[in-house]
């Protein structure tokens, strides 16, 4: 049997248990990039630092790569859906030299591409340059990536929230009177701990995802570099709305750090335009 189920012994930046398929996903990704000859430098969820990749003279490495290589790594022993999360920038530093860290402190506003790969009953990978949202499903049969759904569009409301509402308690007031609201208006909690599986979802249904501070995050525990980033550019390409839990657009966010982490709530426009009037109403500056 092949050993890469299970806790690898380790924790991540933010004191995540690291699983063996973590490291498996996380080596593979950095080997394949560095045979592309496009990618210069690599920054990922699992690494403390940036990978400064090996200058091929006769390409020019213009782009670099950031990755949350498997979100939702806590689901695999079960057999739940995971996925991989990235983010493509253009480089800052000069090209005839290395990487720089200004090469990836970049707002998500200047991300050059964007997507998610979902591993479920099917493998799909949903991406965008920005101009709009397509889906390509895996054909094991000729081992390619096939246009499945083109030009998603996210429906402006729905009747699913995603939200960790174990949580509940140590959410800000705002955020607890607004989960009420969802519970009143009988949307529908579908929560899987995948935040692709969870925004996968929406991006087809409609709804909003959650991902709120709490006392123990008081900053959010999402990474705004490898996470936060790549799925609101997804998400507003869509149609959709991506913002911070103090109703900050997540895509203007200044990042000075490779691990810097954020809250979050993305989905369906007229939902977090809900979402958002409930912190106004009920945030700090209101009481």
């Amino acid at each position: 049997m092949v050993n890469i189920l299970g806790v690898e012994g380790s924790t991540n930046s933010t004191g995540d248990d690291v699983q063996k398929l973590d490291v498996f996903a996380n080596e593979t990704f950095i080997e394949t990039l560095s045979f592309s000859g496009e990618v210069c430098g690599i920054a990922s969820e699992e690494n403390l630092d940036f990978i400064d990749l090996p200058i091929d003279p006769l390409k020019k490495a213009t782009y670099i790569v950031v990755m949350d290589p498997l979100d939702g790594s806590s689901n695999i022993d079960v057999n739940v859906s995971v996925g991989t999360i990235f983010g493509i920038y253009k480089r800052k530093s000069p090209e005839d030299g290395p990487c720089q860290i200004s090469d990836f402190l970049q707002k998500g506003s200047n991300l050059v591409a964007a997507g998610y790969v979902l591993y479920g009953t099917s493998t799909l990978l949903v991406y965008s340059t920005g101009d709009g949202v397509n889906g390509f499903t895996l054909d094991p049969s000729i081992g390619e990536f096939c246009l499945s759904h083109r030009n998603i569009q996210m429906p402006t409301s729905g009747n699913y929230y995603s939200v960790n509402q174990g949580y509940y308690l140590k959410f800000d007031l705002e955020m607890m009177r607004y989960i009420d609201h969802c519970s009143d208006l009988n949307y529908r909690l579908r929560y899987i701990g995948s935040m692709v599986s969870d925004i996968h979802r929406i991006m087809f249904q409609g709804g909003i995802f959650l991902y709120p501070n709490t006392r123990k995050y008081p900053k959010g525990k999402l990474r705004l570099l490898y996470e936060c980033f790549p799925m609101a550019y997804i998400v507003e390409q869509a149609g959709g709305t991506a913002l911070t839990c103090k109703l900050e657009r997540i895509m203007d966010v200044e990042i000075n750090s490779l691990h810097q982490t954020s809250s979050i709530v993305m989905g369906s426009k007229a939902m977090v335009q809900d979402m958002k009037e409930f912190v106004e109403k009920y945030g700090p500056v209101n009481q």
